[in-house]
């Protein structure tokens, strides 16, 4: 599953360069598919495409968050999740709206990390 930020997040910053996706962001920043990933061009569920340098609306306003979709939980990275691994008040934890298997976070970070 995706790992997803707490409220008790004390916006530090400390998880953001530790992620190997690029799928935390800062509150009220914009993100984008392509940041730390080999994505050109993503195709939405909704059958549309979108360049993906384009900016997309911020999961959060008040604090640090992670995009879902970007979030393997450093599968093919590291042996734990990093943002976990370094948040001081542990608010970075497993998200029970994202449930993924093990197999299906091998693919996306496969996805998202493609070879040209």
């Amino acid at each position: 599953m995706a790992i997803y930020i707490t409220e008790e997040c004390i916006n530090c910053g400390a998880c953001e360069p530790e992620c190997p996706n690029t799928a935390i962001y800062e509150g009220g920043v914009p993100w984008t598919w392509g940041g730390g990933t080999s994505l050109d061009e993503v195709e939405l569920e909704d059958g549309t495409s979108v360049p993906a340098d384009e900016d997309q609306e911020p999961v959060s306003d008040e604090f640090y968050y992670i995009v879902p979709a970007k979030c393997t939980e450093c599968t093919g990275f590291h042996e734990e999740p990093q943002c976990a691994a370094v948040c001081p008040v542990d608010c970075c934890v497993p998200d029970p709206d994202y449930e993924e298997t093990q197999e299906e976070l091998e693919q996306k970070k496969e996805w998202l990390h493609q070879e040209a």
